[in-house]
């Protein structure tokens, strides 16, 4: 890897396109570099684990009304949608797919300066393979570009100091990704990147306080603005420039500042693209740092069921890292997160709901965990309104340390029994970690999708789906319709403009 140094720059500076971060990305995106077969496997994996969360959302009110939003949009060759037979506008189904992927906040994830979902990326770059006639080889090559990208954008650069979304990051990767596809020149991957982010850019009041059913339209959003950006791009059009450094640029206005320096971490010419390998994905539909919370809180449940007796605890602290205790934890100040009557998209964000459901439940199930009346469950509500959290310096240090052995997303559980007595344990990482009690391999992505397509899915299709899954790198062109699941929804027609 090569350390590429980021900064702001005057105008009358000059800034050469080969220095500029959104140039370097698009040298990477444009060289195609073998794919190694532990990559491969993961890619493979991952497409596996994106069916799995969006089939189990295909009937939710966020993934229909996106999907109906789709279905107006018919086109030939097009792409596939989730749940349905029909092809529309690739733009549109990687829309579509991309609300259901991440309704449920169940697929992989990245932590590092920033938080990412690096598993948005595939949406965008399978419809575009779909549409143009691409093959399985390519969309593979496409897949760990994008990964490659915004792990790397992750590793470097914190959005969320700034109150940026995080999905600021994917709109470049999966425009990277797409051009990678597309065997394109790094021109034009250079500016489809800097429209993709110009284009991408919000702010991350979309999970903070009351969190609306748009969280699962961010990703989806900047995976369509990509499309469209390559697009564009194709056809000449250029982009704001330097998008990054720029004295009225991204970084100078909505991150660090004039004073703000980054070094991005890409590969060099010829290197291998490993960054999948790095990215980790949830056995439970939580917030990944809610993960390793209940493994642990599982094991003390089953270990001591009298913990999950709130007449029994007085008091319950987590002692985590920084992102914890100000994102998903009480640092964020969120009356809402201990509210009852909260949307699931909030208790997803609270790992107090989410560490006393766990304990008392002895599981994380993606519908039951979250239901209104085991929320507002009166004892569920007392243990709840027991738990805080509190920032540890030394979990803050492992969060963010880029030894992958000590690294870690979990903390100290403290409990403060009503007879006086106490309860210590901790956890570093979640069970399906690499580095876990019981990492995720291929066997466990198929039980994720087997399961969660249980009852949604008929077998046959199961069958069929998971067969052309695991031949991604050998699809033809024809074939690439088949990385989908077809459960003959009917058209959803109520509401909106379309």
């Amino acid at each position: 890897m090569r350390e590429h140094e980021v900064r702001t720059h005057r105008s009358d500076e000059n800034l050469p396109r080969e220095q500029q971060l959104a140039w370097r990305i698009a040298e990477v995106a444009a060289e195609r570099v073998p794919v190694t077969d532990a990559v491969t496997d993961m890619v493979i994996n991952r497409v596996i684990d994106n069916a799995a969360v969006a089939v189990a959302s295909l009937r939710r009110a966020p993934v229909e009304a996106a999907r109906g939003q789709a279905q107006r949009h018919p086109f030939t060759p097009g792409a596939t949608v989730f749940g349905v037979l029909d092809r529309v506008s690739p733009e549109w189904a990687a829309w579509a797919n991309g609300v259901a992927v991440r309704e449920l906040d169940y697929h992989d994830t990245f932590l590092a300066a920033d938080y990412s979902h690096p598993g948005d990326n595939i949406p965008a770059v399978l419809a575009v393979a779909q549409h143009t006639g691409r093959s399985g080889e390519d969309l593979l090559h496409g897949i760990v570009t994008g990964y490659e990208i915004q792990i790397d954008l992750v590793r470097a650069i914190s959005l969320h100091k700034h109150k940026i979304d995080h999905v600021a990051h994917l709109g470049p990767s999966a425009a990277a990704g797409i051009g990678t596809l597309l065997g394109l020149d790094r021109e034009t991957i250079f500016h489809a990147v800097g429209q993709a982010l110009h284009t991408t850019t919000a702010t991350r009041q979309s999970r903070k306080g009351e969190i609306s059913t748009w969280k699962a339209y961010a990703p989806a959003f900047a995976g369509k603005m990509a499309i469209e950006a390559v697009d564009r791009a194709m056809r000449g059009q250029t982009s704001p420039t330097p998008i990054y450094e720029g004295e009225d640029g991204f970084i100078a206005w909505l991150l660090d500042g004039p004073a703000g320096r980054y070094s991005v971490p890409l590969p060099e010419a010829g290197e291998p693209r490993r960054a999948i390998l790095d990215s980790y994905t949830k056995e439970h539909s939580a917030e990944y740092q809610a993960q390793a919370w209940i493994d642990l809180a599982r094991r003390l449940g089953a270990a001591r069921p009298d913990l999950r007796d709130p007449a029994n605890v007085r008091s319950v602290v987590l002692h985590t890292s920084h992102h914890t205790h100000y994102v998903i934890g009480s640092g964020a100040n969120d009356p809402q997160k201990y509210d009852p009557t909260a949307s699931r998209e909030t208790l997803d964000h609270s790992i107090p709901y989410i560490f006393t459901v766990a304990l008392q439940d002895g599981e994380w199930h993606h519908e039951r965990s979250y239901a209104p009346q085991r929320a507002a469950r009166p004892d569920t509500v007392a243990l709840w309104r027991s738990v805080t959290t509190a920032e540890d310096p030394e979990w803050t240090r492992r969060y963010h340390s880029t030894d992958p052995a000590e690294k870690a997303f979990g903390g100290r559980v403290e409990i403060e029994l009503a007879d006086g007595s106490r309860v210590v344990d901790e956890i570093a990482v979640a069970d399906a970690h690499p580095l876990g009690a019981r990492p995720f391999e291929r066997a466990d992505y198929v039980r994720k999708f087997r399961t969660l397509a249980e009852g949604v899915v008929p077998d046959a299709e199961v069958e069929r789906f998971l067969a052309a899954a695991e031949r991604l790198p050998s699809l033809s062109a024809d074939e690439l319709g088949a990385l989908t699941v077809d459960i003959g929804l009917p058209p959803v027609t109520r509401g909106g403009i379309f």
